[in-house]
């Protein structure tokens, strides 16, 4: 009992170390992963240093997006509501729920993504026009596609989020125009075959057009992941190039001193051997200076003593 609570605190643990990665500016993104990482490993859980290593820089739209989602929870929580709201208006082709719940989306679209430029330049990160929008693709995405909401709500995308191609045109129509979505098929008539033949196959070209465009965006999901993996390979590349280029700015400059001492240690070689023979001459002089003054004294004592 006393394991598994343990094992929940961890699975707690590694999952608020994962939110919490998601909204670190992209730019400390590769460090900060790797001290995590780093540290899940020393405290024995290799698990969830895997899981931490295996997280993918978000694009600056998607920090965001992250970001507003985990710093404004109500404005977020209502702006998934209202998402839920006009799929299902959608859903049941209800054109006076279209309308009114359309009518919303514009405005509140641009004071999230006004809101999450702003939290971006509180964190230092001032968003191109690209990423403003960028990121009101995500929060247009968020309100058609109940895989997008969910994606966003989980606050960890990794990149922008693409609306369906026919939500955002479907929603204009209500609000501007007539009160039934202009690209969705009628029901089928009983009383003419050609007309539910015709039907049929507009419904099963509805399907693969479906089909066709979840396709399509999951493969711009996997172009964004893989431009983030690039991303992130390119900054661990500039970083050990200028690892290296300190190194060989050190090396050079270890090389340089390394130089100079060599010649200072031939400077001081040579003025030690100069140093030996100046002693060895003055050696000799002095000595030949004693034996000059032993002489002088005998011939003082000589011409000293009696004569004879």
């Amino acid at each position: 009992m006393g394991r598994k609570g343990v094992r929940h605190g961890a699975e707690h643990d590694v999952e608020n170390l994962l939110d919490e990665l998601h909204t670190t500016p992209p730019s400390d993104f590769v460090s900060r992963r790797g001290q995590l990482a780093a540290a899940a490993k020393a405290d024995g859980r290799p698990e969830d240093a895997r899981r931490i290593r295996a997280a993918r820089r978000p694009t600056l739209a998607a920090w965001a997006a992250n970001l507003l989602l985990r710093s404004r929870p109500q404005e977020s929580r209502r702006f998934l509501e209202l998402g839920q709201a006009l799929r299902e208006a959608y859903r049941t082709l209800d054109a006076d729920g279209i309308k009114e719940l359309s009518g919303q989306r514009r405005s509140v679209v641009s004071a999230l993504s006004r809101q999450a430029c702003e939290l971006a330049l509180e964190a230092g990160h001032r968003l191109s026009d690209a990423a403003r929008q960028d990121v009101e693709s995500t929060l247009r995405a968020v309100l058609a596609d109940e895989d997008a909401a969910d994606r966003w709500a989980a606050g960890r995308l990794e990149s922008a989020l693409t609306p369906p191609a026919d939500f955002p045109a479907v929603a204009a129509s209500a609000a501007g125009g007539p009160h039934k979505p202009t690209d969705v098929v009628p029901p089928p008539s009983s009383r003419s075959r050609a007309k539910d033949e015709l039907a049929e196959r507009r419904r099963q070209r509805q399907e693969q057009l479906g089909a066709a465009r979840r396709a399509a965006r999951a493969a711009d999901r996997g172009l964004r992941d893989l431009r983030a993996e690039q991303a992130d390979a390119d900054e661990v590349l500039q970083q050990a190039h200028d690892r290296h280029e300190r190194a060989g700015r050190q090396l050079s400059a270890a090389e340089e001193q390394l130089r100079q001492a060599r010649e200072e240690l031939e400077r001081a070689g040579r003025e030690e051997r100069e140093a030996g023979e100046r002693r060895r001459a003055a050696a000799a002089a002095v000595a030949r200076a004693e034996r000059a003054a032993q002489d002088a004294a005998r011939e003082v004592e000589r011409l000293a003593g009696p004569a004879g």
